[in-house]
């Protein structure tokens, strides 16, 4: 943040956050006041500072607030049968068809494999897609799964106390049976490893292979009601949210293997 309070040196604050749909300028104002607002991380009561929004980061009550309209964030309900590239040059189905109600080139946060359905993350923003596919910053996500058989209490626990695998051993930070009939079971499984068909291959190593398998949540996002082929744009609150998540620091270690994700 820059403290010139000439004209030359940035934009008001109050006035970037009214022209990002934070509230109005006289709001802003008093949120500024209340010590509400950080610039980089520091606190601005000052109602004469001024920022230059294509650098300086700003976040309201903790949460990072979108500077760059020019950024689009989008979710979609992949359907199987959908290969995770914008692009197939084997001529499969792609994410192409989703984005053309977008006049922005839009690309893919992370993957699902071509099978797997469920949320995924489109963008133009590339730097939010980076930190956010590399799994240093350990990005959770929600499954369901409809596997064969039926799911004990115990093959529950092994799911969370660790299953080994041909790269290593993973560990499932939350699991619970949903539900089991005509001899299938549903599982929900949260991970936030990104590592290649981790779920399929975890819960093949279980005995209980996958049959179909959504993603319903990646990070703070849910997928909600979105029906299966459709997109929709993040609302304010889900885009301050991504930010915000792409914007702490990440963990110290990767898990082996973690080099992109699908599921």
């Amino acid at each position: 943040m820059t403290a010139d309070k000439s004209a030359d040196e940035g934009v008001r604050l109050q006035k970037v956050l009214a022209g990002a749909g934070v509230a109005s300028r006289r709001v802003a104002e008093e949120m500024i006041v209340a010590g509400r607002v950080r610039v980089n991380g520091t606190v601005v009561t000052e109602l004469g500072s001024r920022i230059h929004p294509d650098v300086d980061l700003v976040d309201v009550d903790g949460v990072a607030v979108q500077l760059d309209q020019s950024k689009r964030y989008v979710m979609l309900n992949k359907p199987t049968g959908v290969v995770s590239t914008m692009r197939d040059d084997r001529g499969r189905p792609d994410l192409r068809e989703f984005t053309r109600d977008w006049p922005e080139r839009l690309f893919n946060v992370g993957r699902l494999d071509a099978e797997t359905s469920g949320l995924l993350v489109l963008t133009n923003d590339g730097a939010l897609a980076q930190v956010l596919a590399h799994p240093s910053y350990g990005v959770t996500k929600v499954y369901i799964a409809k596997v064969t058989g039926q799911v004990t209490a115990q093959t529950i626990g092994r799911l969370t106390r660790g299953v080994q695998l041909e790269d290593g051993p993973i560990t499932a930070d939350k699991a619970r049976l949903l539900d089991h009939s005509r001899g299938t079971s549903l599982v929900e499984l949260t991970l936030h490893s990104g590592r290649n068909r981790i779920v399929r291959r975890m819960m093949a190593a279980v005995g209980h292979p996958v049959l179909e398998l959504v993603r319903r949540r990646f990070g703070p996002l849910q997928l909600g009601t979105l029906p299966a082929g459709r997109a929709r744009e993040l609302t304010r609150v889900e885009r301050g949210a991504l930010l915000t998540l792409s914007r702490r620091e990440p963990e110290e270690s990767t898990p082996p293997g973690a080099d992109q994700e699908t599921s």
